[in-house]
């Protein structure tokens, strides 16, 4: 009792006074019916017929969601079912939705369903995810239930499932007659309207940008999760690519500020976020990222104490003007502690002077100054990358080291070895600092198109280029000689098939084009005054239109005849447009 008065009262000591939730909630998440695309594979009939399917392109064909599909008479107008038939073993169907979903599926049954049957339900990112079971290859049942054994109702409908899929598989584990009257996916969503949109001469470019649009927008649950498989969290690292994927796409979101109101709701100021000092560091970038975009001064003020409280206890990391080694940058930099640390000096720095900036903009004198102070010590230092292209991006960025050295050091070395789906977002913009912004179109197009030549509809956790040598894709079922290239890679948590194939980090590509491509990057407060640079490269084009509190900026730029280019631009009321040749 005594613990739990405590606990209590910290969180009410807290900058942000932690709220009780209210007794009723709305769901902001839409549902949406999805049918099946395709049928993957089906365990037909077997040779000792002790196992039949029929019909299981019925399952493919328009449905109405309602039983009986087939009509209640003889003779009426509709498709036969799919049946399942367990005479002594099981039989199964494999389903494909033709794009990663959240949420669940309707499984819709027939009069000629037996009573007291129970089917096997596996989701899977990838066909051959669907065809594991938990424990195979790294396959779990971690933070959603993916592979499940549950009661059949009789001529009547059934959902399951609150995870993250592409592909559903189905057995009647039980011996009778399962008919399958519909089977379709209930997908779950934030609707938010998209307003920022992208497109060039190349379409693998725009794919790649719809896909890193679609994978934040499914990480848009109850709050900006980091994963819809797992880990279905708030963290607060990932958020940073998120918030800008969100903004740049549908404009400031209620998702942004409410993520950033529970992570300081849970953490008190003198603890670190989701446990990691450099996730701390992550959340005072995403509240100035949300301020400079909306210029919601009320809102700053809100978490003008909890910042202060959480600054301090940032510059009691500081130890003789070295932050704290060990950092968790991201998967490629585990285990080289120095380039970790390194990276980490870059991100305090650019923290510092963001703290800085925030405290300004509201008068918040003592915060600016210890902001300030912070800064020069974090300045003096001279830290080394080793070899690391996620300390590089960082330290080019942040002005502890030459944009263009780390760029011809490390960032341009060996390939695309080395970049990762969540710092690659550093890379690219520590590029573009350099003054490479084609080198990093060539990273955009080589690395995240190379996840989508794999079969991918969102990216993925982690990835390397590599992985795809003698690889079979994720929409296939597995190939004899080949790898795996979901079950047979990943490290340290997301080995397998526990490795998660839609996570919102990796949706750095989407606000890169708009900010370098496009060219359109806000400057100053609330988006006010818009910078508009396109840079083409090889593309022959590009056009898009950036969203503002005003509305939308557009622009198109094309190449004309002697290497020159013609930008037009349109601006709503209220945001001037500075033109940089």
């Amino acid at each position: 009792m005594k613990a739990g008065l405590i606990l209590a009262i910290a969180f009410l000591a807290f900058g942000v006074a932690a709220k009780t939730p209210a007794a009723d909630i709305p769901d902001p998440r839409s549902r949406v019916y999805v049918a099946p695309v395709r049928v993957v594979w089906d365990s037909g009939r077997s040779a000792d017929g002790l196992a039949a399917v029929v019909r299981s392109d019925a399952l493919v064909t328009p449905k109405h969601g309602q039983v009986p599909e087939g009509g209640w008479v003889q003779g009426s107008v509709g498709v036969p079912p799919c049946a399942l038939d367990n005479a002594g073993a099981p039989a199964g169907v494999l389903l494909d939705f033709g794009r990663e979903l959240h949420g669940g599926v309707q499984i819709l049954t027939g009069r000629g369903t037996g009573r007291h049957l129970r089917m096997r339900v596996r989701f899977g990112e990838s066909v051959a995810e669907a065809m594991s079971s938990v424990g195979e290859k790294g396959a779990t049942n971690d933070h959603a239930i993916r592979d499940d054994v549950i009661a059949v109702p009789w001529f009547g409908s059934r959902e399951v499932g609150s995870t993250g899929f592409r592909f559903v598989r189905i057995d009647l584990v039980t011996q009778g007659r399962l008919v399958l009257e519909a089977v379709r996916a209930v997908a779950l969503e934030r609707p938010m309207t998209r307003v920022g949109r992208f497109r060039c001469s190349d379409e693998r470019l725009n794919r790649i940008y719809e896909t890193a649009v679609r994978t934040v927008h499914l990480c848009c649950q109850d709050y900006l999760w980091d994963g819809i498989k797992r880990d279905r969290l708030v963290w607060m690292g990932d958020t940073h690519p998120e918030t800008m994927g969100v903004l740049c796409a549908f404009g400031a979101q209620r998702i942004l500020p409410d993520s950033l109101d529970f992570m300081a709701a849970t953490t008190p100021p003198d603890a670190w976020m989701n446990g990691m000092p450099t996730y701390t560091l992550w959340w005072i970038r995403n509240l100035a990222e949300w301020y400079r975009f909306t210029g919601d001064t009320a809102y700053l003020r809100k978490h003008h104490q909890y910042l202060k409280d959480t600054f301090r206890h940032v510059v009691s990391g500081m130890q003789g003007g070295q932050w704290m080694a060990g950092n968790f940058l991201d998967w490629p930099t585990r285990g080289n502690n120095e380039a970790a640390t390194a990276g980490t000096q870059g991100l305090a720095l650019i923290t510092a002077r963001e703290t800085e900036f925030l405290a300004e903009e509201i008068g918040a004198e003592e915060l600016a100054v210890s902001a300030r102070k912070m800064a020069s010590e974090l300045a003096r230092l001279r830290p080394d990358p080793h070899g690391a292209k996620p300390a590089a991006a960082l330290l080019g960025l942040s002005g502890l080291a030459d944009p263009k050295a780390m760029y011809e050091q490390v960032l341009s070395r060996n390939g695309e070895d080395g970049v990762s789906t969540f710092y690659g977002y550093y890379m690219l913009e520590a590029m573009s600092a350099a003054g490479q912004d084609q080198r990093a179109l060539d990273t955009v197009r080589d690395y995240w198109g190379a996840m989508l030549d794999m079969g991918a509809t969102s990216f993925w956790e982690d990835f390397s280029v590599a992985w795809t040598n003698g690889a079979f894709r994720i929409d296939e079922l597995p190939v004899a000689g080949k790898k795996d290239i979901h079950g047979d890679f990943g490290a340290y948590c997301y080995k397998g098939f526990r490795h998660s194939l839609c996570h919102g980090w990796s949706c750095g590509p989407a606000p890169w084009l708009m900010a370098h491509v496009l060219g359109v990057r806000p400057i100053g407060v609330g988006c006010r005054t818009v910078e508009v640079k396109p840079f083409l490269g090889d593309l022959e084009w590009a056009e898009g239109d950036y969203p503002t509190p005003f509305g939308v900026v557009h622009v198109r730029a094309e190449k004309r005849a002697a290497g020159t280019m013609d930008v037009r631009i349109t601006a709503p009321d209220g945001v001037r447009v500075q033109r940089v040749k």
